[in-house]
């Protein structure tokens, strides 16, 4: 998926204005304008519209985590992803949403999907673990549409 159909999605789910999605980006120290947020949820073929790049989708799903969970002052800032790929943004939403492997199963099932726990484990593996798999869009279309209901 698109960081701007993720982005899209998750202002759906969250029911936020474009202040808000501005202001989870400041909680992990992350700076766009009114004039970006907007262009970021246009569709490609509207006017007016504009890439998320990976650093501000970073930012946004940093600042979800301590949107939805709080600030632990306890711990340093999370890094900047260089690269968001569905399976960053699926463990970033997890976090956020303090899923755990069950309530995912469950996301996946109300899509009319089947996944296994250790299907869904392999998502949540490094990048170099034997087991990994990497997370397809219409996988983490079918979260994000769970999420929704």
């Amino acid at each position: 998926m698109t960081n701007n159909d993720v982005l899209r999605s998750l202002r759906h789910i969250l029911n936020v204005s474009d202040d808000k999605m501005i202001e989870i980006i400041r909680l992990a120290n992350g700076e766009v304008s009114k004039t970006e947020i907007t262009g970021f949820l246009k569709r490609e073929d509207e006017e007016g519209y504009l890439a998320c790049s990976d650093r501000v989708m970073s930012h946004f799903l940093n600042g979800l985590v301590l949107f939805k969970r709080g600030k632990d002052e306890g711990r340093p800032p999370q890094p900047v992803e260089p690269n968001i790929t569905n399976n960053v943004v699926l463990k970033k939403i997890r976090v956020a949403f303090e899923l755990k492997d069950d309530d995912l199963t469950a996301l996946v099932e109300k899509a009319g999907l089947q996944v296994s726990k250790t299907e869904m484990s392999s998502f949540f593996r490094k990048k170099d673990h034997r087991n990994y798999r990497e997370c397809g869009d219409q996988f983490l279309r079918n979260i994000l549409k769970g999420l929704t209901v």
